[in-house]
């Protein structure tokens, strides 16, 4: 894949990362996944996968 690709899909990733996070702790409400102790963990897991995602587009491959 490009690297722009990659730092799009790793910023989607966190981004949704983060707001099962936020789910989880039920800081936002109205969804099944708020108060969901599985969304809390699971949330700033899927947040690192993002950012790890980014990083891989922003540095590139090495030859």
């Amino acid at each position: 894949m490009k690297k722009s690709l990659w730092v799009v899909v790793g910023g989607v990733v966190a981004v949704l990362g983060l707001l099962f996070t936020l789910q989880g702790t039920n800081v936002i409400g109205g969804s099944a996944m708020s108060g969901t102790t599985f969304w809390a963990v699971a949330g700033p897991i899927i947040f690192l996968i993002g950012l790890a995602l980014g990083a891989v587009g922003i540095r590139g491959r090495r030859r």
